[in-house]
């Protein structure tokens, strides 16, 4: 990634803590709405219960002791803190990043969304030693790459850190088109 000029892609550096504050609100909303939706899942579901809601998408509890896609879910343990670490390690760098850029819209919401999915997923991490998934959607043209056709199971927080990677990589094309 280039370095980020004082001028946003849409928007001007701000001087002040109101487009940081505005950034960890944001991180903080996706927090709860993430925590709540696996307090739903764990009061109302059993680990492996299962909801149909359409003929592609069920309501699940499954417990991932690993990374995306359940990488490193079968070692013998220490992934559930090398994960925290890097989810820790990963917020302050984008707080960081937040702090000396708070002002440009695109990249603010796009880091504000990674942060607060990657804190979500930590607190999983702490809590009960694994992320909370429950987002289980499948399709027969999956099949010969996803068992069953079903993509992996995921929660809030991936789709927060997942749209905030997407528009990170969109920030960044955007700008490097009008510096060109």
């Amino acid at each position: 990634m280039a370095a980020r000029g004082g001028k946003g892609t849409f928007g001007t550096k701000g001087g002040t803590n109101t487009g940081l504050l505005q950034w960890l609100g944001l991180a903080f909303i996706i927090l709860l709405v993430d925590q709540f939706t696996k307090v739903l899942i764990i009061g109302y579901y059993h680990l492996g219960d299962s909801t149909s809601v359409t003929s592609f998408f069920n309501v699940v509890r499954i417990h991932n002791s690993g990374a995306a896609f359940s990488f490193l879910a079968s070692a013998s343990g220490w992934q559930r803190w090398f994960f925290t670490a890097v989810g820790v390690i990963a917020a302050g760098i984008i707080i960081w990043m937040l702090r000396a850029h708070p002002g440009q819209k695109l990249f603010g919401f796009a880091m504000a969304s990674i942060l607060g999915g990657a804190i979500g997923n930590v607190l999983d991490r702490v809590l009960y030693g694994y992320v909370v998934d429950f987002l289980d959607f499948h399709w027969s043209w999956l099949a010969p790459v996803f068992a069953g056709g079903h993509f992996p199971a995921f929660n809030v927080a991936d789709s927060a850190i997942t749209v905030g990677a997407t528009l990170l990589i969109i920030d960044e094309l955007i700008r490097v088109r009008r510096s060109g």
